[in-house]
């Protein structure tokens, strides 16, 4: 069984209302900590994409200028795995 802490944390009253309302009694814990769970995903995510936002510098890769160099450079890559898909397997 998950370690679990026990924290207070103070829900503004209509939340607090709509959620009785809509969750069993005995599910509220879990709803909330399945909430927070795909939040904080989507905020680890969300700094992810910031943080690595810039490293695709078209100085760096020359192949990325383009829609239609990128369009290239993923059908040169497809070309590449097909040819070695066959080469190991249609012997």
């Amino acid at each position: 069984m998950e370690k679990t802490k026990l924290t207070p944390i103070r829900f503004p009253a209509d939340l607090l209302n709509d959620l009785d309302k809509y969750v069993n009694d005995g599910s509220r814990s879990k709803f909330i900590i399945e909430a927070t769970r795909k939040e904080l995903q989507r905020v680890k995510q969300r700094k992810a994409i910031q943080k690595a936002a810039g490293i695709l510098g078209q100085n760096n890769y020359p192949q990325f200028k383009t829609a239609e160099d990128i369009s290239d450079w993923v059908r040169k890559l497809r070309d590449e795995s097909e040819a070695r898909r066959k080469e190991l397997f249609e012997q």
